[in-house]
């Protein structure tokens, strides 16, 4: 009797510049759980460490390997690594991730001699080159230089595509995938609602606004507290969270400025969470205060897709994101945007709760995880077809 071989899997190597707590470092981790383990085999690179993802990576089943790199900055060693973590893997396609992610790619694939695809994706938006780190900088011009030879570069936005074309990027092999959501994990929860307004020692009743992001300049946190500043003396009842890395009781400036704001009783600073899911939907109002560097913003679509209404500054594709579900405010404008939060807090509980029902249905219709996982493994296949590698 004759039997046939079951089809060899792709082998997929993902470089990434890190794990660490991100919007694309859990994009990664979101795609690598959604994606078909039947006709992909991932692998993933990191330059830098495993960070906060490594090991729930590696807990899909999927290898994570390091290079350790010191912030990012290459050396002789690393380079040999790097080379022979591919040379081992023997990878089908090579995936970069973030920029330092994307050159390293690029740079394996020329020790590979060209044989494989090489896709980038891009993550961050450009407003202006002077905001970012000297060596980002650096790499983000290069790789301008060098786009036209990697096979694919892949946006989570429109606005990214177009200010990244606009600086010399290829545009002949560009195409924009946005980020996907999984709205099985970010769903509206009564539950959640209550446990953590319980836990903060909050009524029931009191009203919600949070923030959800690292603390950096580009999420313009001063932002977010002095829009707090001009509601909360005339609602007592309102409070904001702030959750993600360094909000904490050890950030001493962050502090301070909570503390001239008079802002000490309402503001409540969770650091570092594992709960997101929970902590988003117990929210009456997610916002996202950037100033810069905003491509396609998880934040606001996990908070979508738990139906919570969202107030978003004007940076990156926001605006696309939120549709009419949410409001949109310029950027460095704390008037606009403590204006806009109470136009949504003015609505009655049934009329907050039907913008958050569009909020979810938009997502559930545009942007799911599923349709996103889908067309990267479109990309794959139809790139290494039309080279014939696997």
């Amino acid at each position: 009797m004759l039997t046939s071989n079951p089809p060899k899997k792709i082998s997929l190597l993902y470089i990434t510049t890190d794990l660490t707590t991100g919007g694309a470092e859990r994009m990664l981790y979101n795609l690598l759980s959604k994606i078909d383990r039947l006709r992909f085999e991932p692998v993933v690179v990191s330059l830098m460490d495993r960070g906060t993802w490594g090991d729930r990576i590696e807990n899909l089943g999927i290898p994570v390997y390091t290079i350790n790199l010191n912030q990012g900055k290459p050396t002789v060693d690393a380079i040999w690594r790097l080379m022979r973590y591919v040379h081992h893997l023997k990878p089908n396609l090579i995936q970069g991730w973030m920029y330092h992610g994307n050159l390293a790619a690029q740079l394996a694939n020329v020790f590979l001699w060209g044989k494989i695809p090489v896709f980038w994706s891009i993550h961050h938006s450009i407003n202006s080159l002077n905001q970012e780190k000297r060596m980002t900088v650096a790499i983000i011009n290069f790789c301008a230089v060098i786009s036209k030879f990697t096979n694919k570069i892949i946006f989570v936005s429109k606005n990214s595509q177009i200010q990244h074309e606009a600086i010399g990027y290829s545009s002949s092999h560009s195409c924009v995938t946005p980020n996907g959501f999984d709205t099985s994990v970010f769903q509206p929860s009564s539950t959640a609602r209550l446990s953590v307004r319980a836990e903060l020692g909050l009524a029931k009743e009191c009203l919600l606004i949070g923030l959800i992001g690292r603390y950096h300049p580009m999420k313009d946190h001063p932002n977010f507290l002095r829009a707090a500043a001009l509601l909360a003396a005339k609602n007592p009842d309102l409070h904001f969270i702030l959750a993600g890395t360094e909000l904490d009781s050890k950030n001493q400036g962050l502090l301070q400025l909570i503390q001239e704001l008079g802002l000490i009783n309402q503001i409540h600073l969770l650091g570092e969470r594992h709960d997101i899911p929970r902590i988003t939907a117990a929210l009456d109002i997610l916002t996202l205060a950037s100033a810069y560097g905003e491509a396609f913003p998880l934040v606001v679509g996990e908070a979508m897709a738990c139906g919570v209404p969202c107030v978003v500054t004007d940076v990156g594709d926001s605006a696309w994101l939120v549709g009419n579900t949410g409001r949109v405010v310029p950027p460095r404008n704390s008037e606009a945007l403590a204006s806009a939060w109470q136009e949504l807090l003015v609505l009655n509980s049934e009329s907050r709760n039907a913008l958050g029902d569009a909020a979810r249905t938009r997502i559930i219709d545009n942007f799911s995880l599923d349709f996103v996982v889908d067309q990267y493994e479109s990309l794959y296949e139809s790139a290494l077809f039309h080279n014939k590698t696997v």
